[in-house]
C-alpha cells in the first residue's frame, strides 16, 4: 500500500456554510415546486413558507423537491422567504451525520 492510497482514505473532508442565525437565517427543505422561481419551503420552526430564488442561485443550480436549504424568512411579511443556498445530497448527508439538522427536517 503505497503513501498515495492512505491520502486518499483520510480525503472526506466537506466544507458546508452554516444557517447564519444573527442574520435570521435558518434550514429549509423544498417541499413543492410552483413555478415561476418560487418553492415551497418547509422551515425548521415548523412554518411553511413561499420561497423566492433569487436570480444569482437561479442562474447557478436548480433546486429539486426535497432538497435541504438555507432560508432567510422577509422581515416584513412571515410568510414568505429567500432561498440563500442549496446543500447537495453530499453535503446534507454530512451535516446529517453531524446532527446539525433539526430533527423535524432530518429526513436524510
Amino acid at each position: 500500500m503505497s503513501s498515495y492510497d492512505s491520502e486518499e482514505v483520510n480525503e472526506e473532508i466537506t466544507r458546508c456554510p452554516f444557517p447564519n442565525r444573527k442574520e435570521g437565517e435558518m434550514f429549509g427543505v423544498a417541499d413543492q415546486l410552483l413555478g415561476a422561481s418560487r418553492i415551497k419551503v418547509m422551515c425548521e420552526d415548523g412554518t411553511s413558507r413561499m420561497g423566492r430564488i433569487p436570480g444569482k442561485i437561479r442562474k447557478r443550480m436548480w433546486i429539486r423537491e426535497g432538497d435541504l436549504l438555507i432560508v432567510k424568512p422577509w422581515e416584513f411579511q412571515a410568510d414568505k422567504a429567500d432561498i440563500m443556498y442549496r446543500y447537495t445530497k453530499t453535503q446534507a448527508s454530512y451535516l446529517h451525520r453531524r446532527r446539525a439538522i433539526p430533527k423535524n427536517l432530518d429526513v436524510f
